[in-house]
């Protein structure tokens, strides 16, 4: 993938180090190789795994965006919105702006120039997703992470899903990826009911 901004480690360092440390104040702690740990710092690093085993080639601009997708969320709680999609819509766009404003803030402290701001803050938005090559890249990163490290998780808790109300779930994640993002996550090494799942749903 092309590269939107000149590569600079030093700083792209000291944003990753930054974004790190405000992820580190998360209250909530998920248990990883049995130890606990900030849950979006756990979140942050899975998505920079992730990132180029789809983009070897990532931009400078996409690796900050996947490491700063989630950035402080835990700042923006979901049971402040109504129940239903209307409210889990303005969840979702109140914490894309949040974090598009925490992670703007630190670039600029670190010298990074208004237009290369922009597009960080452009990926962090998802804006012209399908269109966007780096919106979509972002998109299919977050998924992979969620298939690979949380969709287990999440049918264990939802028991009372039967199967057509898990594969509705599944599409809605996967008609935001591409083919590039169906291939990786089933390339993943799921359960067989897993992969029967995302199977159903891509069909």
């Amino acid at each position: 993938m092309k590269a939107t901004m000149t590569p600079s480690l030093p700083r792209l360092q000291a944003v990753i180090a930054e974004i790190d440390e405000a992820n580190a104040h998360d209250p909530r702690q998920d248990i990883v190789a049995g130890g606990a740990r900030p849950r979006e710092l756990v979140y942050s690093e899975r998505m920079s795994e992730c990132l180029p085993r789809l983009y070897p080639d990532a931009s400078e601009a996409l690796r900050i965006a996947a490491r700063a997708q989630h950035i402080c969320r835990w700042q923006i709680p979901r049971q402040k919105y109504p129940l239903g999609r209307e409210g889990y819509n303005a969840w979702r766009g109140a914490c894309r702006e949040h974090h598009a404003s925490l992670t703007s803030t630190i670039m600029r402290r670190h010298g990074y120039t208004d237009g290369e701001i922009a597009q960080v803050v452009k990926i962090i938005r998802k804006e012209q997703l399908k269109r966007d090559p780096e919106s979509q890249a972002l998109e299919n990163v977050v998924a992979v992470v969620f298939v690979e490290h949380y969709l287990d998780t999440f049918v264990a808790e939802h028991k009372d899903y039967d199967d057509a109300k898990l594969v509705d779930i599944l599409k809605k994640t996967l008609r935001k990826m591409d083919a590039t993002g169906h291939a990786a996550a089933l390339a993943l090494p799921l359960p067989a009911a897993t992969v029967r799942l995302i199977d159903m749903a891509l069909k």
